[in-house]
């Protein structure tokens, strides 16, 4: 460890961009770099995919990809969705699981033992909170566990159980999202000590309506003078994209000219699109499929209202924190969204966005037609949404309270080493 605090520190994740302008979601890699610009050196070790350099540097960072199954072009647990989606829609990938773990292991632990870590940073539970635990006790490093919710809310089998267990307890610190995701990790492991809530930080974009390029969106997308509603995430069941669509006739009562604009890809597309066909809605409800993770703050600034329906899933997945309905508020956009997981943290009824049920196209219908109307609501939640990130969302604030931890926990290593 240098003589100013800062070391070396391993990002171990499951979900990385694959390359430049990838559609993967953008918040490892964001922290990844600002912890690099606070003076901390971050590899990134990441599994490989079709297409992917196995290793490269991206924006200042080495990543490292190791592959788990051959030919490489049958890589297909993670990305595209994340791994309890493609799990979910393709069980055949479930065979490809154990190679996927040993592989991780190997890798990680190749790397603690050939170079000098000061701190592993797993990302998720499982499979990476176990594989780190494993790796680090015996290696002896710290051993910080990220949980970003679908790894204690899915996965619910209890053949699972022992192995979350394992990791929580195993962890020097372990880091929730939200409450919601605190209280999933403190029913399954009561009485755990070293549990810090630190949610992910959002950029804070300068985007507005007046940008040339979210003009050029709304002229493209948008009808008359009624609102452009968007949707950005997983195009799935759980993100309760048919909420609003079975929401647009009725606002349509009231609202003639309304869009509506989906962002996004999933397995549900095809089923929902002929949803929207059977529904005589093609001419206002349009899918864009993925899109570039950098362009997501134009799409969310082009809108009039960014509506979310998220919803608890069969299998007992919900929204653990939702950072979209932050990325929307960052650029002043107002939001609509259910009271589901912990998006309640953060979208608070009539002050940063308007909360409805979960399942419920007419609450969505009202809640739009509310922000339609009253343009003096819909500012106070453009003004305090923008405030809320600022003051305790911002990137910033994420990436001071994980390097006050790196720090800790490499400080009292280098204590115990000295007894």
């Amino acid at each position: 460890m240098s003589s100013n605090n800062y070391g070396r520190i391993l990002c171990l994740t499951s979900n990385f961009p694959r390359w430049e302008g990838d559609s993967t979601p953008l918040f490892i890699l964001n922290l990844a770099k600002d912890l690099q610009s606070l003076g901390w050196t971050v590899d990134v070790l990441a599994p490989h995919a079709p297409g992917a350099a196995k290793k490269e540097r991206i924006q200042g960072l080495q990543v490292e990809r190791f592959q788990y199954w051959w030919p490489a072009v049958r890589q297909n647990i993670c990305y595209q969705g994340g791994a309890l989606v493609n799990l979910r829609k393709n069980k055949a990938v479930f065979s490809k699981l154990p190679f996927f773990l040993f592989f991780e292991w190997e890798a990680l632990y190749h790397r603690l033992l050939s170079r000098k870590y000061d701190l592993v940073h797993s990302h998720w539970l499982l499979p990476q909170g176990f594989i780190g635990a494993m790796a680090t006790r015996l290696a002896w490093v710290p051993h910080v566990v990220t949980i970003h919710g679908g790894d204690v809310f899915g996965l619910q089998q209890k053949i699972f159980t022992p192995f979350k267990r394992f990791a929580l307890k195993q962890a020097d610190t372990v880091t929730v999202n939200s409450s919601a995701t605190q209280q999933a990790v403190e029913s399954l492991t009561p009485g755990l000590k070293n549990v810090r809530r630190i949610s992910m930080g959002v950029d804070l974009p300068e985007a507005s309506q007046e940008d040339t390029k979210v003009q050029s969106l709304r002229r493209e997308y948008k009808q008359g003078k009624g609102p452009l509603i968007v949707f950005v995430g997983r195009v799935v069941e759980e993100k309760g994209i048919e909420d609003l669509i079975r929401a647009v006739p009725l606002i349509v009562k009231k609202c003639l000219d309304v869009q509506v604009l989906v962002v996004g890809e999933g397995q549900d597309r095809p089923a929902l699109e002929k949803l929207v066909s059977n529904l005589g809605l093609t001419d206002r409800i349009s899918f864009t499929g993925w899109v570039k993770a950098e362009k997501v703050p134009t799409y969310l600034a082009a809108a009039d209202v960014f509506v979310g329906p998220s919803r608890q899933a069969s299998d007992g997945w919900v929204e653990a924190q939702g950072l979209t309905f932050l990325e929307a508020m960052s650029v002043g956009t107002p939001v609509v969204a259910t009271r589901s997981g912990g998006i309640v943290d953060s979208v608070i009824h009539e002050q940063t966005g308007l909360l409805v049920e979960e399942r419920s196209p007419s609450q969505i219908a009202e809640a739009v037609l509310r922000l339609v109307l009253d343009q003096a609501l819909s500012q106070k939640l453009k003004t305090l949404g923008r405030k809320l990130v600022e003051n305790e969302y911002s990137r910033g604030e994420t990436v001071a309270q994980f390097s006050d931890i790196y720090r800790s926990l490499i400080s009292k290593k280098v204590k115990q080493s000295q007894l």
